[in-house]
């Protein structure tokens, strides 16, 4: 489960995309739907996520966060030793949405559609 306390903290003052954005950034990319979002590659890579905050909405029990993130995918080849594709990063952007719940910190976090 993800928590992202110190973004809860930071709301509603102008540190909070800040804070969000740091705290993405920082998650285990696993805990992301990474390669559920791939359009071009079919092997998401984890190691150089960035996200960008789109806009956030206060509802009664949660804050609702869209995000852009960022990152690279690759088109994994079978990896033989006379396998004459190269293994190219190809830049990969997906869009999901933090429900981040105001008690406990606990958050959702949601695919969307293109």
């Amino acid at each position: 489960m993800i928590q992202l306390s110190k973004a809860l903290s930071a709301w509603p003052s102008p540190e909070f995309e800040a804070v969000m954005k740091q705290e993405i950034e920082c998650l285990d990319a696993d805990l992301l739907p990474l390669q559920q979002g791939l359009s071009q590659s079919s092997h998401a890579r984890s190691d150089k996520l960035s996200a960008r905050i789109i806009s956030v909405v206060e509802e009664t029990d949660c804050l609702r966060v869209k995000a852009g993130l960022f990152y690279t995918g690759i088109i994994a080849g079978c990896s033989c030793a006379d396998d004459p594709t190269p293994v190219d990063e190809i830049n990969e952007y997906c869009e999901v949405r933090f429900d981040i719940d105001k008690q406990s910190a606990e958050t959702r976090v949601v695919l969307l559609a293109d």
